[in-house]
């Protein structure tokens, strides 16, 4: 009897977890890393940058002139918030987008910094409560527009050309057994999207994403309270962990930059997933794995990804745009501002750093003409 009750109580213990964010405790490892209210007045060029580029289909990119500082009232407080602009299918303005085209441009800013597991929190509002010419017919649902936060890294790594399914010496990261679908090559990818809003129009509904290497899980899950030109809280707790890997044998792995990566087509790949290890001893190994991303809106408990969780750090993302499952978007121009981010890493023992550290390259000029690379 005392056993059930153990195990019931753990499991409540887990629930009262997941679903209050009050009765969640820092880690003692915890360390505030980045803490941003735009009060200066800019975007410091040592924290952030802008992107300029073109962002899939159904839309003409993202552009620097569409994120800025203005003042706004916050909670009854006049402060500086940072401004991400979007344009929809009525604008005819001076901004212009990819090739020159003027409608269904959005603006995105970066971190400079990658972060792994922490507490992730951004202020925010979607669209605004006042009426105008040019804005939605309701200002406080941008349909069409994607408004999103989100972490991203990436890595692309080429196979040996001389053997190009089989593991190399030369290129340790690379791993035949999870190759691109068209070419010889790896993709490395950690992203957390807490979320994506808008698809198919539904504001009310957000796309909580992971991506891990060639693995994605989307899963969708109630925005409502946030789509009402008011200010929210966003909150996201990703961990990360060690996982002990058995049977993995020194002479199937390599080290390199501080990390070991299988070379052996023996070992079960879908134990690891193109994630390195570390070694703990002769013949002893763990495998870096991404725990959870428990996600929360004004506090409340909203939900959880459970599969396919990164553990690379990534670059924090925010901004506005116009993909084509977004669907149309009827109006000449509408927002989403933030008010403040703040990001508390855990540096947690299955975090993975140094492995992806690239920025997110522009691929357009001024005029929105490509950039030839």
């Amino acid at each position: 009897m005392k056993s059930i009750l153990y195990i019931l109580s753990f499991f409540l213990m887990g629930a009262i977890e997941a679903s209050d964010f009050g009765e969640f405790r820092m880690p003692k490892s915890a360390n505030l890393v980045l803490q941003e209210d735009w009060s200066s007045g800019t975007i410091d060029p040592e924290k952030w940058y802008t992107l300029h580029r073109k962002w899939s289909d159904g839309n003409n990119g993202v552009v620097r002139k569409n994120v800025f500082i203005r003042k706004e009232n916050v909670n009854g407080k006049l402060k500086n918030v940072l401004v991400c602009r979007g344009h929809g299918d009525h604008y005819h303005g001076d901004v212009v987008g990819y090739q020159g085209n003027r409608n269904r441009v959005g603006g995105v800013i970066v971190s400079k910094s990658f972060f792994a597991s922490g507490l992730y929190e951004i202020v925010f509002k979607i669209g605004s409560k006042q009426k105008s010419e040019n804005a939605p017919q309701n200002p406080m649902r941008p349909i069409g527009m994607v408004p999103a936060i989100w972490t991203y890294a990436y890595r692309w790594v080429d196979a040996d050309k001389a053997k190009p399914f089989e593991f190399s010496s030369k290129q340790p990261m690379y791993n035949p057994l999870f190759k691109h679908r068209k070419y010889h090559a790896n993709e490395y990818w950690s992203e957390i999207d807490f979320p994506e809003f808008g698809k198919w129009q539904k504001l009310g509904e957000g796309l909580y994403n992971t991506f891990l290497q060639n693995k994605h899980e989307s899963l969708i899950f109630k925005t409502k309270s946030a789509i009402d030109g008011e200010y929210h809280s966003l909150k996201t707790i990703w961990r990360t962990e060690l996982v002990p890997f058995e049977g993995l044998k020194d002479e199937q792995v390599a080290e390199y930059n501080g990390y070991y990566w299988v070379q052996d087509k023996e070992v079960d790949y879908n134990q690891y997933l193109g994630q390195p290890f570390k070694k703990l001893g002769t013949n002893q190994y763990a495998v870096y794995k991404g725990k959870y991303a428990r996600h929360y809106i004004d506090d409340e408990f909203v939900g959880e990804n459970l599969k396919w969780v990164p553990s690379m750090a990534a670059q924090l993302n925010i901004g506005v745009w116009f993909p084509h499952w977004g669907g149309k978007a009827p109006w000449s121009e509408s927002s989403m501002q933030i008010s403040s981010v703040k990001v508390w890493e855990f540096n947690d023992a299955g975090d993975v750093r140094g492995i992806l550290v690239d920025d997110i390259h522009d691929t357009m000029d001024a005029t929105g003409a490509p950039i030839k690379r």
